[in-house]
Protein backbone atom coordinates (compact mmCIF):
# COMPACT_ATOMS: atom_id res chain seq x y z
CA UNK A 1 0.00 0.00 0.00
CA UNK A 2 1.80 3.21 -0.86
CA UNK A 3 1.59 6.57 1.34
CA UNK A 4 -0.48 8.96 0.65
CA UNK A 5 2.70 11.57 -0.59
CA UNK A 6 3.60 8.32 -3.01
CA UNK A 7 -0.11 8.29 -4.46
CA UNK A 8 0.00 12.27 -4.84
CA UNK A 9 2.81 11.29 -6.67
CA UNK A 10 2.08 8.73 -9.02
CA UNK A 11 -1.15 11.24 -9.91
CA UNK A 12 0.85 14.11 -11.15
CA UNK A 13 2.02 11.77 -13.69
CA UNK A 14 -1.12 11.07 -14.54
CA UNK A 15 -2.19 14.04 -14.45
CA UNK A 16 0.80 15.55 -16.66
CA UNK A 17 0.10 12.84 -19.41
CA UNK A 18 -3.26 13.14 -19.17
CA UNK A 19 -3.28 17.10 -19.41
CA UNK A 20 -5.57 17.86 -16.68
CA UNK A 21 -4.06 21.38 -15.82
CA UNK A 22 -6.43 21.89 -12.57
CA UNK A 23 -5.43 18.77 -10.87
CA UNK A 24 -1.84 19.40 -12.34
CA UNK A 25 -1.57 22.25 -10.39
CA UNK A 26 -3.36 21.17 -7.25
CA UNK A 27 -1.60 18.23 -6.77
CA UNK A 28 1.67 19.97 -7.36
CA UNK A 29 0.53 22.52 -4.60
CA UNK A 30 -0.46 19.61 -2.19
CA UNK A 31 3.11 18.48 -2.93
CA UNK A 32 4.90 21.06 -2.10
CA UNK A 33 2.86 21.73 1.16
CA UNK A 34 3.52 18.62 2.25
CA UNK A 35 7.33 18.82 1.52
CA UNK A 36 7.79 22.13 3.65
CA UNK A 37 6.21 19.99 6.19
CA UNK A 38 8.91 17.77 5.78
CA UNK A 39 11.41 20.32 5.67
CA UNK A 40 10.45 22.17 9.31
CA UNK A 41 10.30 18.65 10.38
CA UNK A 42 13.49 17.36 9.13
CA UNK A 43 12.19 13.74 8.32
CA UNK A 44 8.94 12.56 6.10
CA UNK A 45 5.73 13.11 7.60
CA UNK A 46 3.41 10.30 8.74
CA UNK A 47 0.18 9.40 6.62
CA UNK A 48 -2.00 10.90 9.72
CA UNK A 49 0.78 14.27 9.16
CA UNK A 50 0.01 14.26 5.88
CA UNK A 51 -3.65 14.02 6.21
CA UNK A 52 -3.52 17.09 8.64
CA UNK A 53 -1.43 19.25 6.07
CA UNK A 54 -4.90 18.02 3.57
CA UNK A 55 -7.13 18.95 6.19
CA UNK A 56 -5.57 23.01 6.46
CA UNK A 57 -5.03 22.97 2.68
CA UNK A 58 -9.19 22.25 2.46
CA UNK A 59 -9.77 24.30 5.14
CA UNK A 60 -8.07 27.16 3.46
CA UNK A 61 -9.90 26.70 0.10
CA UNK A 62 -12.99 26.40 1.97
CA UNK A 63 -12.26 30.07 3.51
CA UNK A 64 -11.33 31.40 0.33
CA UNK A 65 -14.34 30.01 -1.93
CA UNK A 66 -16.58 31.72 1.10
CA UNK A 67 -14.98 34.82 0.57
CA UNK A 68 -14.87 34.98 -3.38
CA UNK A 69 -18.56 34.44 -3.33
CA UNK A 70 -19.72 36.53 -0.71
CA UNK A 71 -16.74 39.27 -2.72
CA UNK A 72 -19.20 38.26 -6.20
CA UNK A 73 -16.13 35.81 -8.09
CA UNK A 74 -18.12 32.69 -9.19
CA UNK A 75 -15.74 31.77 -10.92
CA UNK A 76 -12.93 31.85 -8.68
CA UNK A 77 -15.30 30.02 -5.59
CA UNK A 78 -16.00 26.97 -8.24
CA UNK A 79 -12.04 26.77 -8.83
CA UNK A 80 -11.58 26.43 -4.55
CA UNK A 81 -14.36 23.98 -4.60
CA UNK A 82 -12.65 22.03 -7.53
CA UNK A 83 -9.58 22.26 -5.83
CA UNK A 84 -11.51 20.48 -2.83
CA UNK A 85 -12.94 18.11 -4.66
CA UNK A 86 -9.71 17.07 -5.67
CA UNK A 87 -8.41 17.16 -2.40
CA UNK A 88 -11.21 15.14 -0.86
CA UNK A 89 -10.04 11.97 -2.88
CA UNK A 90 -6.87 11.61 -0.22
CA UNK A 91 -8.68 12.38 2.91
CA UNK A 92 -9.91 8.99 4.66
CA UNK A 93 -13.65 8.45 4.65
CA UNK A 94 -15.22 11.30 7.35
CA UNK A 95 -17.30 9.71 9.95
CA UNK A 96 -21.09 9.45 9.83
CA UNK A 97 -23.05 11.47 12.48
CA UNK A 98 -23.74 7.96 13.89
CA UNK A 99 -20.80 6.81 14.74
CA UNK A 100 -19.40 10.58 15.93
CA UNK A 101 -22.23 10.65 18.23
CA UNK A 102 -20.90 7.26 19.66
CA UNK A 103 -17.56 8.75 20.23
CA UNK A 104 -18.84 11.65 21.93
CA UNK A 105 -21.21 9.55 24.18
CA UNK A 106 -18.37 7.43 25.08
CA UNK A 107 -16.36 10.48 26.58
CA UNK A 108 -19.25 12.01 27.98
CA UNK A 109 -19.29 8.94 30.08
CA UNK A 110 -15.43 8.11 30.57
CA UNK A 111 -15.58 11.83 31.86
CA UNK A 112 -19.03 11.03 34.39
CA UNK A 113 -17.22 8.01 35.69
CA UNK A 114 -15.33 10.50 37.25
CA UNK A 115 -17.72 10.99 39.46
CA UNK A 116 -18.92 14.24 38.30
CA UNK A 117 -22.04 15.23 35.99
CA UNK A 118 -20.59 16.69 33.01
CA UNK A 119 -22.13 19.91 31.56
CA UNK A 120 -20.95 22.40 28.74
CA UNK A 121 -18.45 23.55 31.17
CA UNK A 122 -16.52 20.54 30.74
CA UNK A 123 -16.36 21.08 26.96
CA UNK A 124 -12.59 21.38 26.19
CA UNK A 125 -11.81 18.33 28.16
CA UNK A 126 -14.34 16.85 26.40
CA UNK A 127 -13.73 17.74 23.56
CA UNK A 128 -9.75 16.61 23.66
CA UNK A 129 -10.98 12.97 24.85
CA UNK A 130 -13.19 13.09 21.89
CA UNK A 131 -10.25 14.26 19.18
CA UNK A 132 -8.31 11.55 20.80
CA UNK A 133 -10.86 8.67 20.34
CA UNK A 134 -11.25 9.95 17.27
CA UNK A 135 -7.91 9.93 16.26
CA UNK A 136 -7.51 6.35 17.65
CA UNK A 137 -10.39 5.06 15.65
CA UNK A 138 -8.52 5.89 12.59
CA UNK A 139 -12.14 7.71 11.49
CA UNK A 140 -11.98 11.60 9.96
CA UNK A 141 -14.44 14.03 11.15
CA UNK A 142 -15.21 17.59 10.69
CA UNK A 143 -14.49 19.42 13.85
CA UNK A 144 -17.44 21.75 13.43
CA UNK A 145 -19.95 18.72 13.55
CA UNK A 146 -18.07 16.85 16.52
CA UNK A 147 -18.24 20.30 18.71
CA UNK A 148 -21.86 20.40 17.49
CA UNK A 149 -22.60 17.08 18.58
CA UNK A 150 -20.79 17.54 21.87
CA UNK A 151 -22.47 20.56 22.93
CA UNK A 152 -25.85 18.86 22.25
CA UNK A 153 -24.77 15.55 24.42
CA UNK A 154 -23.13 17.92 27.31
CA UNK A 155 -26.50 19.97 27.39
CA UNK A 156 -28.87 16.79 27.72
CA UNK A 157 -26.09 14.88 30.49
CA UNK A 158 -26.23 18.04 32.62
CA UNK A 159 -30.08 18.32 32.01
Amino acid sequence: MATISEQIGKDIVEAMKAKETLRLETLRMVKSAIKNKEIDKREPLTDAETVAVLNTLVKQRQDSAEQFAKGNRPELAQKEQDEIKLLQVYLPQSAGEDEIRAVVQGAVAHLAAGGTTPGPKDMGPAMRIVQQRILASGLHADNKTVSAILKEELAKSAA
